[in-house]
């Protein structure tokens, strides 16, 4: 599964993949640097509100934590992606290639199922709140994602080391492995396998866990659950269902398409790019989940967002009165730390 589609036809030089059209390069870069920007502050500052101010820990801690691990290191490779964008040319060695490929193919994998262990925590809140606090609890929640990680990365450590290399050709200044499939289409076995364990898997878990609460709440069985708990697992499960459908599942079925279809098939594809960078935006769009979980990223976000607004409006008060504008902007400061 790779995150990148771009043409394997050869340019005039014989020994050099073209990455595709110039528009396509120009629109990339201009995406890849809005993805860079946002997911790195949102993921640093998810990382920053659960795993060092968030005192009182529990299991969909844990789960935020390693989302926005996974997210910031793919956002990470982003501008090595555009620097080959730009350049035309891979500067980084073919090591730091294999590497980069590894893991843009495990991105999607971890990112699902992380999904589908938060849609079991819901589960397990909602159906089985008397087991609640047996199963749902941070030592728990760790061994689950350290088996999950180990799981995932086992399944991808061997891409680094590819039996069939198309970046020879060119003597390794490009990183076609990165950025197309078809080169993997020998493989198809491992790769239908790969796209049953680490997409429908995880979202037949996910489907399972949300049909079962959507019946339980219909039916009344969850009575003796706080409205507060009600609400936020619903907007949590809407909030995973539309990602998965808008980021992951276009992208999953245009790889089918793309290892189905015909050898030479291996140009550049319009919709292969669309779902490739529908897939990329996950990364951003989990400033949602954030949102949704954590009153302190919630508190943290406003007051990054507001914090010149309010100052302004101290400042304008300060005019009117000097003592109560200092006991207000103290009261703002400690508000927003």
């Amino acid at each position: 599964m790779k995150v990148g589609w771009i043409s394997s036809n050869m340019s005039e030089d014989p020994g050099k993949p073209e990455q595709g059209p110039l528009e396509y390069r120009i629109v990339a870069l201009v995406f890849y640097s809005i993805i860079f920007v946002i997911g790195v502050t949102v993921n640093l500052t998810a990382l920053w509100v659960f795993a060092l101010t968030t005192k009182k820990k529990n299991s969909v801690t844990v789960h935020m934590i390693n989302v926005a691990v996974v997210d910031l290191t793919y956002t990470l490779l982003l501008p090595f992606r555009m620097v080959y964008l730009h350049q035309d040319y891979w500067p980084f060695g073919n090591m730091f290639c294999r590497v980069t490929a590894a893991l843009t193919v495990f991105y999607p994998c971890i990112a699902l199922w992380l999904f589908a262990l938060i849609s079991a925590d819901r589960y397990m809140a909602i159906v089985q709140p008397k087991h609640s606090k047996e199963l749902r609890n941070v030592p728990k929640a760790v061994v689950g994602s350290l088996g999950l990680w180990v799981m995932t990365l086992g399944s991808t450590v061997p891409l680094i080391f590819p039996d069939h290399d198309p970046d020879r050709v060119s003597n390794f200044t490009t990183c076609i492995k990165m950025q197309d499939i078809i080169y993997m289409r020998q493989e198809n076995s491992v790769n239908f396998i790969r796209l049953i364990f680490f997409f429908l898997v995880p979202t037949c878990i996910m489907i399972g866990c949300y049909v079962t609460i959507v019946d339980n709440l219909i039916h009344g069985r969850t009575s003796k659950l706080k409205p507060k708990v009600k609400e936020k697992s619903i907007r949590i499960i809407i909030t995973l269902i539309v990602q998965v459908l808008v980021c992951f599942v276009p992208f999953h079925v245009c790889l089918v398409l793309r290892l189905l279809g015909d050898a030479e098939d291996g140009g550049f594809s319009t919709w292969a790019v669309f779902t490739t960078f529908l897939m990329n935006l996950s990364t951003v769009l989990d400033i949602i989940l954030y949102y949704i979980v954590s009153k302190q990223f919630q508190d943290r976000v406003i007051s990054v967002i507001l914090y010149r607004n309010y100052l302004r409006s101290v400042r304008r008060k300060s005019r009117h009165t000097h003592t109560g504008s200092i006991r207000s902007l103290s009261n703002i400061t400690s508000a927003m730390i």
